[in-house]
């Protein structure tokens, strides 16, 4: 059980910067990253359908890759389906959720000024995100913006778009915040962080630029060490999708880039 994977999932390529974080705290690990591209994007979906999808696609993944935890690198997923998951499966789960905590500790410390948050439709309205600004962020003024537009260029033109490009697609959303003054930006979508060296250039260098990189994988380790689950065979990293249908190429690219075994379809 030991030398089984670590699984990551998410729609697409949002999570690929989770994976690529977790094996910088744990490189002796197995990894296997699945994009459910069949179902993509996870974002706009009805949250019961979204479960029923979600549901569908672990019980896969256990039957077929045996993985001793699973990260959901998903915002919207986990804030949906994590109890679900963590009731149904008898294996430790990880989930990803906007880092409004760490924004906040950033504010005290550093700063009076607001948090910007930019998520998906799902993450912005869903109201997890309204109790984690409660419980952390009660006393900062919290601005949300929903990117919707930016998770579709991420997973199908980032690896082909010029730096114009990538600056262009985020100039309407950090304009947004730049008008608010914000202190922080935090990234509630996982296909954001590719762009985060875009929006450090937009916004300046007085505005922190955050995510839950650091924090998931701090988790991850916590429980492979608590669990007695720490890997001393490393085998391989490897990349699946669950559709077969179109953008190969665009895939076994990113796969490339993160050092994955390109799969195909899972």
């Amino acid at each position: 059980m030991s030398d089984n994977p670590i699984v990551f999932i998410d729609s697409g390529v949002g999570g690929l910067p989770y994976l690529e974080m977790a094996r910088n705290y744990l490189p002796e690990e197995n990894y296997t990253y699945v994009a459910d591209t069949g179902n993509f994007p996870y974002g706009e979906k009805d949250a019961t359908a979204l479960q029923i999808i979600i549901l569908e696609l672990i019980t896969d993944i256990v039957n077929r890759i045996s993985p001793k935890l699973i990260v959901v690198a998903c915002n919207t997923a986990s804030v949906v389906a994590l109890p679900l998951l963590r009731d149904r499966f008898g294996i430790p789960f990880v989930g990803v959720v906007p880092a409004i905590k760490p924004a906040a500790e950033f504010a005290a410390v550093n700063r009076n000024g607001g948090i910007g948050l930019l998520a998906t439709r799902k993450t912005i309205e869903d109201p997890y995100t309204d109790t984690l600004i409660e419980d952390y962020a009660s006393s900062v003024r919290v601005d949300k913006y929903a990117g919707i537009n930016l998770v579709d260029f991420v997973e199908h033109n980032f690896i082909t778009s010029t730096d114009e490009e990538k600056m262009e697609v985020i100039s309407e959303s950090a304009e947004y915040f730049s008008r608010l003054e914000i202190d922080s930006l935090v990234l509630g979508c996982t296909h954001f962080i590719y762009l985060e060296e875009y929006f450090r250039r937009h916004l300046g260098s007085s505005v922190a630029v955050i995510d839950s990189r650091k924090g998931v994988s701090r988790q991850i380790k916590k429980i492979i060490k608590t669990e007695g689950l720490v890997s001393d065979n490393k085998k391989r990293d490897i990349f699946y999708v669950t559709c077969g249908k179109g953008e190969q190429l665009n895939y076994q690219r990113f796969a490339e880039k993160f050092s994955l075994e390109w799969g195909g379809v899972l």
